[in-house]
C-alpha cells in the first residue's frame, strides 16, 4: 500500500469541455476547491488535453460548434490512452433518446442545463469517488505480489500507451530485458526465502534507479525484469543499464554459487527503436531478448545493446 499513498492524496483532475465561457465559469466555481479544474472550449482541444492530462472525470457539453460531444466521446473511447476516463454529458436537451445515445457511447451520467448546483456537485463527487476506488483496485491488480513493482499485465498496458505517444512524437523508445545471473543456483544454495528477499531487493534497487516519471520497471516473472525507457536513444539506454548494474553491485548480495561473480549480478539486453505503427510489444521484446541472450552467451554480468530499424 505504500506505493498507493501518494496517489490517494492527490486532488482529482476535472476537465470541463464547453464552448460557452459562462457555463465553464459556473462549473469551475462549483469544483475549484475540491479539484484541479481544467477547461477546454472545443472538441479538438478536449481530445488533446485528455491525452496529456489524463483527467479523472470529464464534464462534456453535447452541443458544440466544431465537434459535438458525442463525437468527442466516441473518439475518447476509441483511444487506449483515454478510453477509461469517465464522461458525464452536459446538455440542454431533454429527450430520452439523447440519453440512450450518450450511454451507448460510454458516458456514465447526464447533467441537464440549467444547472442545479447541489445535484451537479453530488453527481460529480460520487463519480470521482468511484473513479478513485476503481483506480486503487486497478493499481493493486497491476502490482507484482512479491516485489511490489508493476507486473507483466501492467507493463503490457503501459507499453501500448507509451508506444502510441512515441509514435506521434517520433521519439526513440528503448527496452531493457534484465536477468539475475544464475538465480536458480542462488535458490538452490541459499533457499527460497533468501531467494525471495533477493528478488525484492533487486526490484527495489531497479525501481529506485529508474527515476523519470514515465520510465517503467516491471517484473516479468521468476528472476526476469524489464525496463521501458521512452524518449531514450541507445546512448541513454546504455547509461541507464550501467547505472542499474552499479546499483545491484552496491547491494553487495553474496552469491557463492554464481559462475560469474561472488555477488549477485545482472545480464541486460537492450533494444532501441524509433516506433512505427507495425512495431509491436512482442517485436520489441524479441529484439531485447536477442540482446539478453547475447549478454549471457558472452559471459553474463554485462549489457548488450542494439538499435533496430530507422
Amino acid at each position: 500500500m505504500e506505493r498507493l499513498k501518494p496517489y490517494l492524496h492527490q486532488r482529482p483532475k476535472l476537465l470541463i469541455v464547453d464552448d460557452q465561457p459562462l457555463n465553464i465559469r459556473l462549473l469551475h466555481e462549483l469544483f475549484r476547491n475540491d479539484c484541479d479544474v481544467y477547461m477546454a472550449t472545443s472538441g479538438e482541444q478536449a481530445l488533446t488535453m485528455s491525452r496529456d492530462l489524463a483527467p479523472d472525470l470529464i464534464l462534456l457539453d453535447v452541443i458544440m460548434a466544431d465537434m459535438d460531444g458525442h463525437e468527442v466521446c466516441k473518439r475518447l473511447k476509441a483511444t487506449a490512452e483515454t478510453s477509461q476516463i469517465p464522461v458525464i454529458f452536459v446538455t440542454g436537451k431533454d429527450h430520452e433518446d439523447d440519453e440512450t445515445i450518450g450511454f451507448e457511447l460510454g458516458a456514465v451520467d447526464y447533467i441537464r442545463k440549467p444547472f442545479h448546483s447541489v445535484v451537479v456537485r453530488a453527481r460529480v463527487m460520487n463519480h470521482l469517488k468511484l473513479k478513485l476506488q476503481s483506480d486503487v483496485l486497478r493499481e493493486m491488480a497491476m502490482l507484482d505480489g512479491l516485489t511490489g513493482i508493476p507486473n507483466r499485465r501492467s507493463f503490457d498496458e503501459r507499453f501500448e500507451s507509451i508506444r502510441a505517444h512515441a509514435l506521434r512524437e517520433q521519439r526513440p523508445l528503448s527496452l531493457l530485458m534484465i536477468d539475475v545471473d544464475y538465480f536458480k543456483k542462488y535458490n538452490d544454495h541459499y533457499g527460497h526465502l533468501r531467494g525471495d528477499q533477493c528478488l525484492r531487493d533487486v526490484a527495489q534497487a531497479l525501481n529506485d534507479n529508474v527515476r523519470r516519471p514515465h520510465d517503467l520497471v516491471g517484473r516479468f516473472g521468476g528472476e526476469e525484469f524489464a525496463v521501458l525507457l521512452p524518449d531514450t536513444d541507445e546512448t541513454g539506454a546504455l547509461t541507464v543499464a550501467e547505472q542499474l548494474q552499479m546499483a545491484i553491485a552496491q547491494l553487495d548480495i553474496e552469491h557463492r554459487a554464481s559462475d560469474v561473480a561472488d555477488r549477485v549480478s545482472l545480464s541486460i539486453g537492450a533494444a532501441t527503436r524509433l516506433p512505427t505503427s507495425t512495431a509491436s510489444l512482442e517485436q520489441h521484446l524479441h529484439w531485447a531478448d536477442e540482446q539478453l541472450y547475447r549478454a549471457k552467451s558472452e559471459g553474463r554480468n554485462r549489457t548488450c545493446i542494439q538499435r533496430y530499424g530507422a
